[in-house]
């Protein structure tokens, strides 16, 4: 059976679509490799240290690469990861006439989404783990070599502090993942009830544009809260959608929340960092920024501001240890709606006593 994306085309779009940063060939790459080999290990203690969340699955391992190879690790974990969805499109469209024309065409515009996002990236943690596949190429922190160069040059950022400072924030991520014992799979079980619950029916299509045409005729944008996943999501797909919003505004809230912690007293431009790519994240065309709403980016970047704000209202009740019993166990996960008024959380998951207290001490 055919799979209804055509991924080698989707390699080769996005392998032209993100083309190649002239930083690619310098010399200063010579410098990658090993500065975020030493800052990978030094972010995993500092970390570890800053959060109490030690790896459970050995130390991270960082891998430098250029666009065309975060394409490839994201086209293989994109596989992985739809495989239950496409098998089924697959099936459900194979006899159909205009297959081959529709796998194509979903190659191109996969290929295109991941050839723009390949020249913005500038680290990932690849979370998928694969049992029958090679556990060298899993498990791995990533770094978009020329992307990372670009921006020291234009903004003349000091090379090993900008470095720690990236590493920090995807060590955050791998720790979350690795250092609580029950958020991969958590995590995975979202994706899968996601896909599960897909309906290939073309008129699910139909009736998410009509719905669409609605929303924008009262005055609301229905791309803004997640993109066209969310749009042509049914009922169980959205609720499902919402935890894993929420889950993400956690995780990218913490991840900025520890980066700067974690790192205070060795990097002092963390600051001017900050700023910089948070100014970076808003600053796009029009084409693009319709973009970003349409695959969901518009809505993560929402994520990072959302999860930051969660976590400092909910530490000014209980301080950290508060914010702690979220990993306890995913029941105590906040859910989008607990992001966006912590104090439901904290009500549901400290007390309303403790709340209470909290609030009038503020």
């Amino acid at each position: 059976m055919s799979a209804p994306i055509d991924w080698e085309l989707a390699a080769k779009v996005a392998a032209r679509v993100g083309g190649s940063d002239p930083f690619a060939d310098s010399y200063h790459s010579d410098s990658l490799e090993p500065d975020f080999a030493e800052f990978t290990a030094q972010a995993e203690e500092l970390v570890a240290d800053a959060t109490g969340l030690r790896s459970l699955a050995g130390p991270a391992r960082a891998r430098v690469t250029d666009r065309a190879g975060w394409v490839s690790a994201n086209v293989a974990s994109f596989q992985r990861l739809l495989r239950p969805l496409t098998d089924k499109l697959g099936s459900k469209l194979e006899s159909g006439a205009f297959a081959p024309v529709a796998r194509r065409a979903a190659g191109v515009e996969v290929g295109a989404m991941l050839g723009w996002m390949s020249t913005r990236v500038l680290g990932q943690y690849d979370l998928l783990i694969v049992e029958d596949e090679d556990p060298e190429d899993q498990d791995i922190v990533y770094y978009v070599g020329p992307n990372v160069l670009a921006l020291e040059k234009r903004f003349a950022f000091p090379p090993r502090e900008f470095r720690l400072w990236l590493a920090l924030h995807e060590v955050t991520h791998r720790a979350q993942f690795t250092g609580i014992e029950w958020m991969r799979p958590h995590f995975l079980s979202l994706v899968e009830r996601t896909v599960d619950s897909v309906d290939p029916d073309p008129k699910r299509f139909v009736e998410a544009l009509k719905k669409a045409v609605d929303s924008m005729r009262s005055g609301t944008n229905p791309l803004d809260e997640g993109g066209l996943a969310l749009l042509l999501a049914g009922p169980e797909q959205r609720e499902v959608l919402q935890q894993v919003s929420g889950l993400m505004s956690l995780l990218e809230g913490h991840g900025d929340v520890t980066m700067d912690r974690a790192g205070a007293d060795l990097i002092p431009s963390a600051e001017r960092f900050g700023r910089v790519l948070r100014a970076r994240r808003q600053q796009s065309s029009a084409p693009v920024k319709l973009l970003q709403k349409l695959i969901g980016l518009e809505a993560k970047m929402a994520q990072y501001q959302q999860g930051e704000d969660f976590i400092a209202a909910v530490e000014a009740v209980g301080g950290p240890e508060l914010l702690d019993r979220a990993w306890l166990t995913s029941a105590n996960l906040p859910s989008l709606a607990e992001i966006r008024d912590p104090e439901s959380w904290i009500d549901r998951v400290a007390g309303v006593e403790l709340a209470a207290a909290g609030t009038s001490s503020i």
